[in-house]
């Protein structure tokens, strides 16, 4: 499945689906934006939406760093640093 990068507010998120290990931390943080797929894989829901701290925690939350996070408006990386 190809990776895709979503925009959400100001951030752009993507999920490594190789560097994911299925802990489900972002989908703790936020279910609004993250689920589990049949692969038990981390991905972002169509049409999600949720508040931009929630989303950022999810990414922290991710132990191996599989969420990618980056300022729409100004290109730098949010998440990781």
């Amino acid at each position: 499945m190809e990776e895709k990068e979503v925009q959400i507010g100001r951030y752009k998120i993507k999920v490594l689906r190789d560097v994911c290990i299925s802990a489900a931390s972002c989908v703790a943080f936020s279910p609004a934006v993250f689920e589990l797929d049949g692969e038990s894989k981390a991905v972002i829901k169509d049409g999600a939406t949720d508040e931009e701290t929630n989303i950022l925690l999810a990414a922290q939350s991710c132990p191996t760093g599989a969420i990618i996070i980056t300022d729409a408006e100004t290109g730098e990386r949010v998440w990781p640093k």
